[in-house]
């Protein structure tokens, strides 16, 4: 009898953040447990543990996925500011549950930091390169903007039948040509 092969930790690892992912977007964060993720993937707990020190770990793991997933799809449209705005907003839309984890659950992740992780100083570009300025001000800006719309919206806050003319007034107001 041959020994069993060495597991593809990448592969696993992988496998892992994509359930949880589809897990969450489908039936929320509540549902992302280490003993549900070990039935949905037919491994037992110490096997995710094997790939992830815990839960945190994992939300971490989907968020950096979530960063280079959005930093793509800034990346996918002309670098001009609507264009650049409108994706991000698509993205929150269409991903509500990664976006969560990217902004709005704990984490263990750098932001605005020497350590800031690649995913993140990725998708941070894509809007800075549409708002540019000498220090990244106007991204920082623009990003809450945007972040303050998704998270609004997603949270049914804001009226679903303005959100054109929401955008609209964001893209005017950080486009003006600041005056002193």
């Amino acid at each position: 009898m041959s020994p069993r092969p060495a597991p593809d930790l990448q592969l696993r690892r992988e496998q892992v953040i994509h359930t949880a992912r589809d897990l969450a977007e489908s039936e929320g964060w509540s549902a992302v447990t280490m003993r549900r993720l070990a039935a949905e993937l037919g491994v037992t707990q110490p096997v995710l543990y094997s790939a992830f020190a815990g839960r945190q770990a994992i939300l971490d793991a989907v968020a950096l996925h979530g960063f280079s997933a959005i930093a793509a799809a800034l990346e996918a449209v002309e670098v001009s500011p609507l264009a650049r705005m409108r994706a991000y907003l698509e993205f929150a839309t269409a991903h509500p549950r990664t976006y969560e984890a990217m902004f709005s659950m704990p984490s263990g992740l750098a932001f605005a930091a020497d350590d800031t992780p690649e995913p993140l100083r990725r998708a941070f570009s894509g809007i800075r390169d549409a708002f540019p300025d000498a220090d990244g001000t106007r991204a920082e800006v623009t990003w809450s903007t945007l972040h303050g719309l998704a998270t609004l919206q997603a949270g049914g806050r804001l009226r679903q039948a303005q959100a054109r003319a929401r955008l609209d007034l964001a893209h005017r107001m950080l486009t003006q040509q600041e005056t002193h």
